[in-house]
């Protein structure tokens, strides 16, 4: 009786062991970390909930479900963003960065996800109308972006003076207040504070057209880049892209 017992506990065993043997091999998603800004609406920023939401976010988690991996977003600015990629302690940034070719020197991006182009904007009062208006008068920037390359390949020939902030928000305020006559920003993200309240009106039309893309340091992570092109174009086949760019009421370019 006894030695039944153990043949079938033998024969239960080997089964065991055959069937895991000969199975496909248990899935196990995977894990990136991304990099995000803190204050670039309508692409990343704190609701009333002190929730981070976006465009950008929103994008990320989609392509991540429908590619079958995971995502942890981390809120870290996008200078701290860039370099926390460029340590290698995050994966990749999704923070309306532009593709330039300085950049695409450093890192490797995905295909374009958004359009965009650098304007100027002044305060409502203002009777500044363009760059000529400029000379000898200061400019906020913020620090890192295509938006403020492209106002400093100006500043010679225009003759203005710049200060530079961290985040969006202390950038718009420094020109409201009068500290600085204008500022420039991508043209979705101003037209976006613009609808939301900021007391700012744009002045120029956009300059130095380009795209957004999701970037990765250059030779690294290759596959997150092939998961997030793919991913982007089926949403953009069954629709969900457009409702990633609406999920933030944005204005239309």
């Amino acid at each position: 009786m006894k030695k039944n017992r153990m043949i079938k506990f033998l024969v239960a065993m080997f089964s065991l062991i055959l069937f895991f043997a000969v199975s496909p091999k248990i899935h196990a998603e995977k894990t990136y970390t991304i990099g995000t800004d803190v204050t670039y609406p309508p692409f990343e920023f704190a609701n009333k909930d002190n929730k981070y939401v976006g465009i950008d976010i929103d994008l990320m988690k989609t392509i991540a479900k429908e590619e079958d991996f995971k995502v942890n977003i981390k809120e870290l600015g996008f200078n701290a963003a860039v370099q926390s990629l460029q340590s290698n302690q995050i994966d990749g940034v999704i923070a309306g960065m532009s593709i330039t070719p300085e950049r695409k020197s450093k890192f490797d991006f995905s295909d374009p996800y958004y359009k965009t182009g650098v304007v100027m904007a002044v305060a409502q009062d203002s009777k500044i109308k363009g760059l000529s208006d400029l000379k000898g008068k200061r400019v906020a920037l913020k620090t890192g972006t295509a938006a403020a390359d492209y106002a400093q390949s100006q500043q010679k020939k225009y003759g203005f003076k710049t200060v530079t902030f961290d985040d969006s928000d202390n950038m718009y305020n420094d020109v409201v207040n009068g500290n600085s006559v204008a500022t420039f920003e991508d043209d979705p993200v101003m037209k976006y504070a613009i609808k939301t309240g900021t007391k700012l009106k744009i002045v120029t039309k956009p300059a130095e057209s380009g795209y957004y893309g999701f970037a990765v340091m250059k030779g690294q992570n290759p596959e997150l880049i092939q998961k997030f092109n793919h991913g982007l174009q089926v949403l953009k086949k069954n629709g969900q892209y457009k409702k990633s760019l609406t999920v933030i009421s944005v204005p239309k370019q």
